[in-house]
């Protein structure tokens, strides 16, 4: 089982920077695929960056909307997933979901076997 927490929502202007985290419980975080997720109001979730299983960094992947502004990374000692967010737009205004997988392609896709409660990002304009 493993339970994942995120933080670091809140509310900044356009333009501006936010790093959200993610932490997970439990020993077998490294062997976990991890991503982002988020979901606007009145929306349907939308995947937004994901890294792989690995004992350092991973491979990561973006959704088109976070290429270049967003960076997704890991800290298996700390068992911990970030996503660093700059320049961000008021479409990015979401509530940010983690999730943990068997692997990146089952994550990207939805598939994962965990997830977060969601932390709420807002971007004013």
């Amino acid at each position: 089982q493993v339970q994942l927490v995120e933080s670091g929502g809140g509310l900044v202007q356009a333009g501006g920077s936010l790093s959200l985290s993610c932490a997970a419980s439990g020993r077998t975080f490294s062997s976990k695929a991890m991503g982002w997720f988020r979901q606007a109001p009145g929306k349907d979730r939308e995947f937004v960056a994901s890294i792989s299983i690995g004992w350092t960094s991973g491979s990561p992947g973006y959704a088109d909307s976070a290429k270049g502004r967003f960076t997704i990374s890991r800290d298996n000692a700390k068992n911990t997933v970030y996503l660093q967010m700059n320049n961000l737009k008021p479409e990015d205004t979401a509530v940010y979901y983690c999730a943990a997988g068997s692997s990146a392609s089952a994550v990207v896709t939805g598939g994962a076997d965990y997830w977060g409660k969601g932390t709420l990002v807002t971007v004013s304009s």
